[in-house]
């Protein structure tokens, strides 16, 4: 049978590509003026697949999107199809694979590696040691150590003064930009200290609730406090105000409530095993509405159609929709 429906669908593509090809006025076939169409078109947007249109997908498994066609199962592999899924051959062999390189260089080969002994007992070429020669500065180059010594390398941010510099004559726009900033007006120094410790005051003592109060507060060990603190006799003793017992007083309920009903009737079984009808399902489901990142790409999303234009808006609606007067 799959072997028929491969015969089948490979006769109706010849047939497709014999069919004679129409052109029109602008000298395009039907096939390229749809194509054209196709291609003229918005791109979908991917957040609505699951609502619009498409079969529905569950992520975390193995499941392709669409489904598999059956020439697809059925088809075999070209050569070069298999030469490409095989595994890439692995060079290295397993004496010089070491996996410290790879643990303590990030996946690459250890800069530190060893010499063989050849290299070891080979001497240079001319070529090597004319490029081992390290780059000479220009005959007029003069280092300045100072600056690479105090500055990082770069140049010392103290620069010579130059003479004519020196002998300028100092200008009134400069004197006045160099004077130092002036107090406000209003300013005060801090005052003295005007009150003077008598020797009484300092040969005097503390009186005992003077010492009470100095001391400081002692604190249980740890960083709460107790959840119980002792009462004092006097406050298990107090009795309650006219005023704080009315301000106890739960809030009544208001005049002409009435309490909750008890249900008076009990559920039939024809009720518990009733179903629901196609028309009940039909109006249960929720309208699955486009996002706004696809329909801000329609034109015709907002146009308001002709029977809304001409409507007229019936005497209850202008009536609900006056404004309450308060």
């Amino acid at each position: 049978m799959e072997r028929k429906l491969v015969r089948k669908q490979k006769s109706k593509r010849k047939a497709k590509r014999k069919a004679p090809v129409q052109e029109n006025s602008d000298g395009l076939s039907e096939t390229q003026r749809d194509r054209f169409t196709y291609l003229s078109g918005h791109k979908n947007s991917k957040a609505i697949w699951l609502t619009s249109f498409g079969p529905k997908l569950e992520w975390g498994n193995q499941d392709t999107m669409w489904p598999v066609s059956k020439g697809a199962m059925t088809t075999n592999a070209t050569p070069r199809t298999e030469e490409l899924s095989s595994p890439k051959k692995n060079f290295r062999s397993k004496k010089d694979g070491k996996m410290s390189n790879h643990v303590y260089s990030c996946g690459r080969n250890s800069v530190i590696w060893d010499v063989s002994p050849l290299a070891m007992k080979t001497s240079p070429s001319e070529r090597l040691e004319t490029l081992s020669v390290y780059k000479k500065p220009p005959a007029a180059f003069r280092e300045d150590r100072p600056s690479a010594a105090f500055s990082c390398g770069r140049k010392s941010p103290i620069w010579l003064v130059s003479e004519p510099a020196k002998k300028a004559v100092e200008k009134e726009r400069l004197e006045y930009l160099a004077r130092a900033k002036t107090p406000h007006k209003d300013f005060a120094e801090p005052r003295t200290i005007e009150s003077l410790v008598s020797a009484g005051a300092k040969t005097a003592r503390a009186s005992s609730r003077v010492e009470m109060l100095a001391r400081p507060k002692s604190r249980p060990p740890g960083p709460f406090r107790e959840s119980k603190w002792p009462v004092t006799d006097v406050a298990k003793g107090a009795a309650a105000s006219p005023r704080q017992l009315e301000l106890a007083k739960p809030k009544n309920v208001a005049d002409g409530y009435q309490a909750d009903r008890p249900i008076q009737w009990s559920i039939t079984r024809a009720a518990r095993r009733a179903n629901a009808t196609s028309r009940t399902n039909e109006l249960s489901t929720p309208i699955m509405r486009a996002t706004m990142d696809h329909v801000q790409f329609n034109p015709d999303a907002f146009i308001v159609s002709e029977a809304a234009k001409r409507a007229r808006c019936p005497q209850r609606i202008e009536e609900l929709s006056q404004p309450q007067v308060r």
